[in-house]
């Protein structure tokens, strides 16, 4: 009977966990962008609020 290889499963377990963490990160930073991105970059092009 062979044994289990506790640190392989561990290590898989800790790049799970990280890749993970990456996504949830990458996620939260493209949901920021987008819902910045057309307030920032839109100038006012009703001439009446020129005035």
């Amino acid at each position: 009977m062979s044994r289990d290889n506790y640190s392989f499963k561990k290590y898989q377990r800790e790049l799970a966990k990280k890749k993970k963490a990456e996504e949830k990160k990458q996620k939260k930073l493209d949901k920021k962008t987008r819902e910045a991105g057309p307030e920032s970059g839109q100038a006012p092009q009703d001439p009446v609020a020129l005035e």
